[in-house]
């Protein structure tokens, strides 16, 4: 019996050091050159082993790449612990059940990404930006083209490249008649009409629901970066999902949203003519108002077509409904997937649609409504829900970005894609594209909030640009390129709207790198 009492004494100690130990175990940092790999070990007794670990190689990344992080590092990523590159340590994470615990895996990546972004606002202060292309100056540029090597379309498109990496950002004013306007509600989406000549913005307001306004950018010179704003009284508690201008009297006389339904109340597309916005346009007289009642719709379109005068587009739930919005006569095309993007083209009264399936198809509307596949003239599939399609002005290719963070460009004629646009994120966003071929650009905002800008010749990537304000699911900026913001004498730039504020990225020929 003695014995017995002994042995159990025995093990019952034992047990208690192996806990004290394990407890002393869990409040140590871990340092990698600490770490080892033995399959025979446990993982505290490899955070303790000291030999180094000589196949830890930590590299930095190239400051002008626009996947440049802070601190770049190659070391492992242990279950339960984080690596601060700073202090060169492994530290635990702690679970944070009720009380707050700043070490977590979104906590820290978020700091990685505002670290990465104020490091890339930094150097566009100090005008550090390189050149996207090895070699590429405006010296170099200038000369070929004098001596004959590069035609007249090669030199201006790297001359545009060149003029993308010198754009500077400058704060725009935004005034208005009424002062409670400008400054109170932050920015959602904004979208230039046919001539850039005015924008329409859509505004989150702080008791929830969205308000709209039209900015004038006849304002918008080299000297002064001033513009009016025009707010209405029209407001909805409802969340715009999709917008677009609309030519139902004359050219961009109206605006076309989609609004979502909630409770009782049913989804809707409405027309807003631009007259109801004082001042925006001299030339408005007061307009027609429709709405439309609808499921919840994802996207919309506007015909320009003449054989479907006046037709509108909305992709809802598995259908696309298509809308005279003179008659009323409506078009039904069922689907197997959610439309989430639309695009008319031009020359032919053909849509075009991406579908939450990742599948993008035409339709001839001049066809009768059809359920099944039979009616699509064209199928693309993509492996991620689609978000936007663009026609180029050919409409030979068509432009798809998805959820994955894919941006593809399609020959339409071969049914294949020819070029795909890396660096572009998203993950769950509807985030819109932008084509500008006049000066062979493509520009796209990710859901990290920074905005992208490529070649739409060979898909180079020329420019990342990190958004002013922290990286927030709330605060992704929207944008507008063209070369005539304002109008036919208007500037060239990158406009940006991001929170309250809209910013200016010059891009002129008055840069000194610019040819």
């Amino acid at each position: 019996m003695y014995l017995c009492a002994l042995v159990t004494r025995m093990k019952r100690n034992n047990w208690r050091s192996k806990e004290k130990e394990g407890w002393s175990n869990r409040r140590q940092t871990h340092h990698p050159n600490d770490y080892r790999r033995h399959n025979h070990c446990s993982f505290t007794e490899r955070c303790e082993q000291e030999e180094p670990w000589n196949s830890l190689n930590a590299g930095t990344s190239n400051s002008g790449s626009s996947s440049e992080v802070c601190h770049s590092s190659p070391v492992p990523e242990l279950p339960g612990f984080y690596y601060d590159p700073e202090k060169n340590r492994y530290f635990r994470l702690l679970p944070g059940h009720n009380n707050y615990n700043p070490l977590t895996k979104e906590s820290l990546q978020y700091k990685e990404m505002e670290c990465k972004r104020l490091k890339l606002l930094e150097e566009e202060e100090k005008q550090k930006k390189k050149t996207s292309r090895a070699g590429l100056n405006s010296s170099l540029v200038l000369h070929k083209r004098q001596l004959g090597l590069l035609s007249s379309t090669n030199y201006c498109r790297l001359v545009h490249e060149l003029k993308v990496n010198c754009m500077q950002r400058r704060k725009v004013e935004i005034r208005s008649p009424d002062s409670s306007v400008t400054g109170t509600n932050n920015f959602k989406l904004i979208v230039a009409d046919t001539a850039c000549e005015r924008i329409f913005t859509v505004n989150d307001v702080e008791h929830g629901g969205c308000k709209y306004g039209i900015i004038n950018l006849s304002g918008l010179g080299k000297d002064t970066l001033t513009v009016e704003m025009y707010d209405n009284l029209y407001f909805t508690n409802r969340k715009v999902n999709s917008v677009c201008w609309a030519s139902l009297t004359h050219q961009d006389s109206h605006v076309l949203l989609c609004l979502m339904g909630i409770a009782e109340t049913p989804g809707c597309a409405s027309l807003l003519p631009a007259s109801l916005f004082s001042n925006s346009n001299p030339g408005d007289q007061p307009g027609m108002l429709c709405s439309f009642k609808i499921s919840t719709a994802w996207s919309c379109a506007w015909c320009l077509n003449p054989q479907a005068d006046n037709c509108f587009s909305t992709g809802l739930m598995r259908r696309v409904l298509v809308t005279n919005a003179m008659t009323g006569h409506r078009q039904t095309f069922g689907t197997s997937s959610d439309v989430l993007a639309q695009q008319f083209a031009t020359q032919t009264p053909v849509l075009y649609n991406g579908c939450r399936s990742g599948e993008v198809f035409s339709i001839d509307i001049r066809q009768r409504s059809r359920r099944g596949h039979s009616w699509k003239a064209v199928r693309l599939f993509h492996d991620s829900a689609v978000t936007s399609v663009r026609l180029l002005q050919a409409e030979y290719y068509l432009m798809a970005a998805d959820m994955a963070g894919k941006i593809k460009l399609w020959d339409l004629r071969a049914v294949k894609c020819v070029k795909q646009y890396e660096g572009h994120h998203n993950e769950y966003a509807t985030l819109p594209l932008q084509i500008n071929e006049e000066e062979g650009l493509v520009t796209a905002v990710g859901q990290d909030c920074y905005t992208r800008i490529w070649s739409l010749q060979d898909a180079h990537l020329l420019r990342t640009i990190p958004s002013p304000h922290p990286s927030a699911r709330d605060s992704i900026p929207s944008v507008v390129f063209s070369s005539r913001l304002g109008g036919s004498q208007g500037v060239p730039g990158l406009l940006m709207a991001v929170k309250q504020d809209l910013y200016h990225f010059s891009y002129n020929s008055d840069n000194p790198c610019c040819p």
